[in-house]
């Protein structure tokens, strides 16, 4: 299992990662990829935030929407946000004065795959 090349954003696994977890044992490389965007998600704020950046209408929300959610500061915000690019799980671009947020669809594939209860043993 590799890491796919540059280009492809960090936490990308080449193939889509692997069978789900309930079919087969996941390769020590992938796990090491994937667990920073789990352990991203782990924080209620960021689980929050990114519901909210995957569902955006446009696909693409401004940081000047998310913030006013939360009963937290601007900066507080922008770390969870940090926390979630840097986990691969958003993608940002600054316009102007504003940051706008974008899920990183792939990776959420990859997250969502990995979970997906496809065994016969599962459910």
């Amino acid at each position: 299992m590799a890491v796919s090349p540059a280009g492809s954003g960090p936490g990308a696994v080449e193939g889509g990662c692997c069978p789900p977890i309930a079919l087969q044992r996941i390769p020590a490389e992938a796990a090491a990829v994937l667990a920073p965007a789990f352990k991203a998600l782990g924080d209620p704020v960021r689980l929050q935030l990114m519901s909210m950046i995957a569902s955006a209408p446009e696909g693409e929300i401004c940081v000047c929407d998310l913030t006013p959610a939360f009963a937290l500061s601007g900066p507080t915000i922008s770390h969870h946000l940090r926390t979630l690019r840097e986990a691969g799980l958003v993608d940002a671009e600054r316009r102007g004065t504003w940051v706008y947020y974008r899920p990183r669809l792939a990776m959420i594939r990859q997250l969502a795959g990995l979970l997906a209860a496809d065994s016969p043993a599962a459910g």
